[in-house]
C-alpha cells in the first residue's frame, strides 16, 4: 500500500469500526430501572468523558489564545488552537449523543446532565480555539 492510500484506508477502518460499534453502544446505553445516584452507568461515564474532553479543550484553547496574543511563550498558538477545536468538537459530539440517547431526565442514570454540560463546555472550547486560530493567522 502506498502512502497515498493510507488516509483512505484509515478512514474506511474508522467508519467500519464506528458502524459496527453503533449497535453495541446503543445496547449498552439501555438502563434497567432503579439506578442509584452513585452508580457509574454507561451514560454517566460517556458524559464524564465528554465533559473532560471539553475541559481539556477549554484549557488548551485558553493557553493558545494567550500565546497568540503574545502573553506567554514564543509561538503563535496555532497548534493549540487546532487541538482545542478538535477536543471541543469531540466533547460536544459525544455529549450530544449522550443527550440524544437518554430516555429519562436527571437522576435516571442516562447521563443527560453531564451530556448538556459536555455540550456547553465543548462549544466554549471550540469558540476559544477558533478565536486563537483567527488571531494566529492575523499575527503569523
Amino acid at each position: 500500500m502506498s502512502v497515498r492510500h493510507l488516509p483512505a484506508a484509515v478512514a474506511a477502518a474508522l467508519l467500519g469500526g464506528f458502524g459496527l460499534a453503533t449497535p453495541a453502544a446503543a445496547d449498552v446505553l439501555v438502563q434497567s430501572a432503579g439506578v442509584s445516584a452513585y452508580t457509574l452507568t454507561a451514560g454517566r461515564l460517556w458524559s464524564l468523558v465528554a465533559a473532560l474532553l471539553g475541559l481539556v479543550g477549554v484549557v488548551i484553547g485558553g493557553l493558545a489564545l494567550a500565546r497568540s496574543a503574545g502573553r506567554i511563550g514564543t509561538g503563535n498558538g496555532r497548534n493549540g488552537a487546532v487541538v482545542a477545536l478538535g477536543a471541543g468538537l469531540a466533547g460536544a459530539v459525544i455529549g450530544g449523543l449522550v443527550v440524544a440517547a437518554a430516555e429519562g431526565g436527571p437522576g435516571t442514570g442516562y447521563g443527560i446532565v453531564g451530556g448538556y454540560v459536555a455540550l456547553v463546555v465543548g462549544l466554549i472550547a471550540m469558540v476559544l480555539g477558533g478565536l486563537a486560530l483567527a488571531r494566529s493567522r492575523r499575527t503569523g
